[in-house]
């Protein structure tokens, strides 16, 4: 879906741009789909220098204009190397920021100006095109994160359990001073409850040797 964005974006507009989907997750940023190696490049090159307007479109949630690569003061090692690879001006447009990435739309042409009302409303429809695919991907990926912590915390739970059913037994403990033991051992040896709690059912010792 974002490479059908970025491809429908160079048919429509004027002057044919390559565009790219920027995407900002953290501290990092990536390109999630290009129309064009010149694209990618250009985002890249925002990526190294820690700015550009992608970036700053991205994390201000305004679309962002540059005219003139030659003479952008805002970037101008960045606008100096665009202008040499052909680009003359950029339009980058934020994804909606009611979603839950944080990214943006980003358009490379030659001489031909971008910041018309015509193709910022072609370029916003665009931007709410491209978040969806982003979006459900991020929801999809916290989701088996979830799962995976879940199922963790399961395993984790379950050994502590077997561990203090052990103790209880062998040294007629409540269920609390079982586990008050176990957490005892780890403060004493700086070791996780659960890895006390996991030698002492497969071995059978709560200190190691």
């Amino acid at each position: 879906m974002l490479e059908r964005v970025t491809e429908l974006a160079g048919r429509i507009l004027p002057d044919r741009p390559v565009a790219s989907v920027t995407i900002i997750d953290g501290d990092r940023s990536s390109t999630a789909a290009a129309s064009g190696d010149l694209a990618l490049e250009l985002d890249e090159l925002q990526y190294r220098l820690g700015g550009g307007p992608c970036l700053e479109a991205a994390r201000t949630g305004r679309a962002t204009v540059v005219t003139d690569t030659r003479t952008e003061p805002r970037w101008p090692a960045w606008g100096a190397e665009a202008a040499t690879r052909g680009c003359g001006g950029t339009l980058s447009h934020p994804l909606p920021g009611r979603q839950l990435v944080t990214g943006s739309l980003n358009l490379y042409a030659g001489d031909s100006p971008l910041a018309d009302d015509r193709t910022r409303a072609l370029v916003s429809r665009l931007a709410t095109y491209a978040v969806g695919p982003v979006s459900n991907a991020y929801l999809y990926e916290t989701a088996v994160e979830r799962a995976e912590h879940l199922a963790a915390a399961l395993e984790h739970r379950g050994v502590i359990d077997q561990a203090k059913g052990i103790l209880m037994e062998r040294y007629k403990l409540t269920a609390d001073q079982a586990f008050q033991l176990l957490a005892r051992v780890s403060m004493e040896s700086n070791t996780k409850v659960r890895d006390i709690a996991a030698r002492f059912v497969l071995t059978g010792q709560l200190r190691p040797d």
